[in-house]
């Protein structure tokens, strides 16, 4: 499939936005009793109601539909937080449900459903509009106090009305998992409500630990997994080409503290060394973003009628801890002489040129959502069976 062109930002967050623009005036604050506050919740035909059947294409082009079935009956929950994907003008985004919102969620959270109940609020978050103003050197004010007080309300919310007693995994990217690492260390870290806590999946960020440690930095009581039936961890990584590691101006995979690192779990890989990825890569286009090009999957090309595909074989990962940084490496296996392409996409690309330090941030959740589901579902069997039930 090759690089495709990033027209727009899609799902990204800007680490150097979250702590750099004005604040504007505050607005009324979200209801999260109300329906419209939430683009998943239990029981409800919603955003994350979507078909996510997908077509494995073999080396040889061959085509297997999977079907995907969720767990109506799921016995622990989700709490998502998505990266910034809002195109609304302003700094931050209104509570209005746009495709951006729907577009992502089915991308990286709905597939969940398999294994939890499915909560994800909206919230006024940070705008494309205001990273692209940033990172073309003129910012418009945003306020991202705002964006955080509003999942920290959700998040209370969900804890008063509908947890119950259940055990939860929280689930974040980019701006979604800088926000819920701010959650974690006010509201959860040492704090009762850890019990608990199943894990926290935090995608295509920078967590702060101490080198050579798996706690310590940004979580003082939450460990990084190491294993599938670990509990009451943190999976956290930002992907890049293994051939293109993170540059020396990257926004991912480098902490600038002194004796810190960014964390890498793999989850194709939880205990080291690489593993297979088991990854759920879009159809048509990279996260859902409409802005991006359509490819096809083999030669000569072949319809496919899934949301998303698979290519069993092509990808592995591993954490790789270096000169570059700490970093999900992911290698591209070709088949020489095959029907299925060679590659895929992923990288950002602006104005026609690969924006290496974002490395394969778009698609940090598509590429892992396999092993990631997986892992949750052994966690709430491991979680499970220590509470007794």
């Amino acid at each position: 499939m090759g690089k495709l062109m990033l027209k727009t930002l899609g799902p990204i967050a800007g680490l150097v936005i979250w702590a750099a623009l004005a604040m504007p005036a505050e607005a009324e604050a979200p209801n999260y009793q109300s329906p419209d506050s939430w683009l998943c919740r239990p029981g409800r035909d919603d955003a994350c109601a979507a078909n996510l059947d997908a077509t494995a294409v073999a080396a040889d082009g061959t085509l297997t539909r999977e079907a995907f079935q969720a767990d109506p009956n799921a016995p622990v929950d989700c709490f998502y937080v998505y990266p910034t994907v809002s195109h609304q003008a302003g700094g931050n985004a209104d509570m209005t449900i746009d495709p951006d919102e729907k577009n992502v969620v089915v991308q990286q959270f709905a597939r969940f459903g398999a294994k939890c109940r499915l909560f994800a609020p909206m919230y006024r978050q940070v705008t494309v509009t205001a990273l692209r103003a940033y990172m073309t050197g003129h910012p418009i004010a945003a306020d991202r106090q705002m964006a955080y007080e509003d999942v920290l309300a959700a998040w209370n919310d969900y804890l008063t009305h509908d947890n119950k007693g259940r055990g939860v995994v929280l689930v974040g990217h980019s701006q979604g998992s800088n926000v819920l690492t701010q959650l974690i260390k006010n509201e959860i870290d040492g704090k009762p409500i850890q019990a608990k806590l199943i894990s926290a999946i935090l995608m295509g960020t920078s967590l702060s630990v101490p080198k050579g440690a798996d706690i310590g930095g940004a979580f003082q009581h939450i460990p990084l997994c190491h294993a599938a039936s670990q509990i009451g961890c943190v999976v956290a990584f930002a992907s890049f080409r293994a051939a293109t590691p993170p540059p020396e101006d990257s926004h991912f995979g480098r902490v600038r503290e002194d004796g810190m690192a960014a964390a890498c779990v793999n989850p194709a890989a939880l205990g080291g060394g690489a593993g297979a990825l088991d990854a759920y890569l879009s159809e048509k286009r990279i996260a859902g973003d409409p802005g991006l090009q359509e490819a096809s999957w083999t030669t000569p090309p072949k319809p496919i009628d899934t949301l998303f595909v698979k290519v069993p074989g092509m990808l592995t990962a591993e954490c790789v801890n270096n000169e570059h940084g700490s970093y999900l490496a992911v290698t591209v296996h070709p088949t020489p002489g095959g029907a299925r392409i060679n590659d895929i996409g992923g990288d950002v690309i602006v104005g026609g040129k690969v924006q290496e330090n974002w490395g394969l941030h778009l698609i940090d959740a598509n590429l892992t959502m396999g092993n990631l589901v997986a892992l949750v579902g052994d966690q709430a069997k491991a979680y499970l069976a220590k509470a007794g039930e």
